[in-house]
């Protein structure tokens, strides 16, 4: 959460600022590389990280089929084929320094956060309509409510 500090202005009001810049899509999936990063990516991860990834870069990024999603959607389908011993590519194998990897980045909006859950979501087998706690959705959702308060307060 942001720390934050009130003052009165000239009018005796108080004022509250923010010592914290808004928190961003890729700060958000580097989180989500240490939250849930031993977790082997699913399709529903890689329909998450593409959908943050069409967000941060507006949608129009040339790098879509070599960026954080493709990288996301290519794990998701060896890990569904990964038979055996074979370890399996994981979130933080995918998310670790994702902010460097985003040609384009911004801050976690509400907007951005619904997008993202909705696009885990309907990845997901219909008996486990929920975000996965702690992964990609979850995360960017915690961000968009802190960088929320932070514009209100």
């Amino acid at each position: 959460m942001s720390q934050g500090h009130s003052r009165r202005d000239k009018v005796g009001h108080d004022q509250h600022f923010s010592l914290q810049e808004p928190i961003t899509i890729g700060e958000a999936l580097q989180t989500t590389a240490i939250s849930a990063g031993d977790k082997a990516i699913d399709s529903s991860d890689a329909a998450a990280i593409q959908a943050a990834e069409r967000r941060a870069t507006g949608g129009h990024d040339e790098r879509q089929y070599s960026g954080l999603g493709a990288s996301a959607k290519a794990a998701a389908l060896f890990n569904a084929r990964a038979t055996g011993d074979v370890a399996k590519i994981t979130i933080s194998d995918v998310l670790s320094d994702a902010s460097s990897k985003l040609r384009h980045d911004k801050a976690v909006t509400k907007e951005d956060a619904e997008a993202v859950r909705g696009a885990e979501l309907r990845s997901k087998p219909e008996f486990e309509a929920v975000a996965t706690p702690g992964g990609v959705a979850d995360t960017i959702g915690k961000a968009a409510r802190v960088n929320q308060h932070d514009d209100v307060t």
